[in-house]
């Protein structure tokens, strides 16, 4: 354990909470807007007012001609670089398995309203065919990726098997930026702390206070099927800034049922405690299972029994607000869509404050249905995985993937959380 900086957990802000049948009585009209009705079991409804906004929206990156070459965006992450600078990262590919599939970037110097697109993360130089999905940060020590070199021996193959779910080759590997993005490291190959054989891509790093560094992943098949250490969450473990990681914390554990934590979303909640998240997927039936949450309070070591979230949904992303309240954005399975929902942790309680869809609530449904192969479902999804910094108080700025006009892109979008 490094030696984290010893300070008081930060208090939850408390909210004025009464009888759900006494404060019904004089609610005008049956207007229930912001109100958690899901929390009725326990006789009680949250008074605070939450009513969420979209302020705006627009295109961190598209296809500029979609009338000459194939060209799909997948994946954002962004980073807040200070004074209105925002550097947003995101993988381009023919398709989302395509041998060309690398990880790309595009600028911000007004706070996100316009960008410009600046190019590849990694010049590719290997003459074995590899293809790169990387992760960006800006962290104490500048801007760090952490991802995968996918190796790509057989150009008819896809990333995944569509027989077992598998997954080609790969090595873990971190690039770093000393001038906020503009040129990088060349990828550098790390040591995990299991035998995975492969890994989800899912998540940066998260920095906490004290300098350990956590990398949320998920063990992933290799290829033939072999999976040594089961279906787990894990948070691998740096202390001395991602130049080794020799240890990790189970987050999420699916041996017993069969099921798969994908898409860990982790943030620190200030101490030691850290918060993740994860969908739930059960391959055999081809079935989602409502969220899962777990909290740390070692800095990763060791995690509660996983709980439901009270959200039925796939990917979900989580932002801890300033003033401690939980924002998460999620495709969502009971609705179609991209949804937001606030919610504030009542010790390790999660209570909902209100909730918001956000992009796609008119379409048929979010994907992975269960009525083909898996690896054919998951490679064929329409949206996902949002992320979200708070550039301004109470005001939150997401990206995510999307499919409009026949192409994916990076939409970004600009919303009021105020209470």
């Amino acid at each position: 354990m490094s030696a984290i900086d010893q300070q008081d957990r930060p208090r939850q802000p408390k909210r004025p909470w009464t009888d759900v049948k006494a404060w019904a009585v004089g609610r005008d009209k049956g207007d229930w807007t912001g109100v958690d009705l899901r929390d009725g079991a326990n006789g009680r409804v949250n008074l605070m007012e939450v009513v969420m906004k979209t302020l705006a929206s627009g295109i961190v990156y598209v296809n500029p001609k979609p009338y000459l070459r194939s060209q799909h965006a997948f994946h954002p992450t962004i980073s807040d670089l200070g004074e209105g600078e925002l550097l947003c990262s995101y993988d381009l590919g023919e398709a989302i398995e395509a041998m060309n599939y690398q990880t790309y970037r595009s600028r911000s110097v007004d706070g996100g309203e316009t960008w410009q697109f600046e190019g590849p993360i990694v010049t590719v130089s290997s003459e074995r065919r590899c293809v790169y999905s990387i992760r960006t940060n800006n962290l104490s020590t500048g801007l760090v990726g952490i991802g995968q070199r996918c190796w790509r021996d057989d150009p008819e193959e896809g990333v995944l098997n569509r027989d077992n779910l598998g997954y080609a080759p790969m090595d873990t590997i971190m690039v770093r930026s000393d001038d906020k993005g503009k040129t990088w490291s060349e990828p550098l190959a790390f040591e995990s702390p299991l035998e995975g054989p492969a890994f989800e891509t899912c998540h940066n790093v998260v920095e906490l206070p004290g300098g350990r560094w956590l990398w949320p992943t998920s063990t992933w098949r290799g290829w033939d099927g072999a999976l040594p250490n089961g279906e787990k969450g894990v948070v691998f473990i740096s202390e001395d800034q991602g130049a080794t990681w020799p240890e990790y914390g189970v987050t999420f554990s699916g041996d017993a049922e069969g099921i798969i934590h994908w898409e860990q979303s982790t943030i620190a909640l200030g101490g030691y405690d850290v918060l993740s998240i994860a969908w739930v997927y059960h391959p055999a039936s081809g079935q989602h299972r409502p969220n899962h949450y777990a909290i740390s309070h070692d800095a990763g070591n060791t995690w509660s029994p996983a709980r439901k979230m009270g959200l039925d949904g796939q990917t979900c992303k989580a932002l801890r607000l300033r003033d401690g309240r939980i924002l998460f954005a999620y495709r969502r399975n009971d609705k179609p869509g991209l949804w937001a929902n606030l919610s504030e942790l009542d010790g390790e309680e999660l209570r909902h404050l209100d909730e918001k869809p956000l992009w796609g609530a008119a379409i048929s449904n979010s994907g992975m249905v269960g009525d083909g192969n898996n690896s054919d479902e998951l490679s064929s999804l329409k949206f996902g995985f949002p992320q979200m910094i708070e550039l301004d108080e109470n005001v939150a700025y997401l990206v995510f993937w999307c499919f409009e006009d026949w192409c994916t892109r990076i939409r970004w979008m600009r919303i009021d959380v105020a209470a």
